[in-house]
């Protein structure tokens, strides 16, 4: 087998291209999945070498990588930070509720993952809604629309037309965390950017802000484990 194709014992690496980028380089995404990064498309040659020269280093973060949580019964999750184990309910008509360190669930069992996903859903857009609109009044600024997405690489963002999308894992993170997400994106209403001014309007919103910015940086990637 040629050097410049990925080992068989490896999955096919996703190639994306950022001419942002100085150089190739190699990562695992939240789900464990290579990612390699080229700075140019003529470049995937001899990215493919790299990374089957990377096969070690692979596997030892992938034998890293913190196991997958279906959403089950029996499967212990976090809601607004708080463990809280996965059970069936005996009345097939009974909504979803969080109690007591349980998260029941009414329905099938073949129907429960998505009945929990959606469930985190409502609660993400419940407390981001509240957070998004008790920071803007705090700025003076009208509330602006919300989204929620499930995106890999960032938990919040703000386009040039005000528009705030958020990731619905967010509902799984301790409820500050949820917090400091929504006053970031609603300081980038006022700077589009990442410079002091847009800073200060952070520690204006939300003071401390730094520890719930450790504590993603530290656990958020364990939220993509879940479901």
């Amino acid at each position: 087998m040629s050097s410049s194709i990925p080992s068989s014992s490896l999955p096919e690496p996703t190639i994306r291209i950022d001419r942002r980028a100085k150089r190739i380089s190699l990562r695992l995404s939240a789900q464990g999945e290579p990612v390699l990064t080229l700075p140019h498309p003529r470049l995937k040659a001899e990215a493919l070498k790299f990374f089957a020269q990377k096969q070690g280093w692979l596997e030892a973060q992938q034998s890293r990588q913190p196991q997958p949580v279906p959403f089950q019964v029996g499967s212990i999750v976090p809601v607004a930070g708080v463990p809280h184990t996965i059970a069936l309910s005996v009345r097939a008509t009974d909504p979803v509720r969080a109690r007591d360190g349980v998260l029941l669930v009414g329905g099938r069992p073949e129907s429960l993952p998505a009945l929990v996903e959606g469930w985190l859903r409502v609660q993400a857009r419940l407390s981001l809604t509240d957070a998004v609109q008790r920071h803007s009044t705090a700025l003076g600024l009208p509330t602006p629309p919300l989204s929620l997405r499930d995106p890999r690489t960032r938990w919040g963002s703000c386009s040039s037309r005000g528009r705030l999308s958020f990731s619905w894992r967010l509902a799984m993170a301790p409820a500050e965390v949820l917090d400091y997400l929504a006053a970031h994106e609603v300081a980038h209403l006022r700077e589009l950017n990442h410079s002091s001014r847009f800073w200060a309007l952070v520690v204006e919103l939300m003071p401390g802000y730094e520890a719930q910015e450790l504590w993603l940086k530290r656990h958020g990637r364990d939220l993509h484990r879940y479901g």
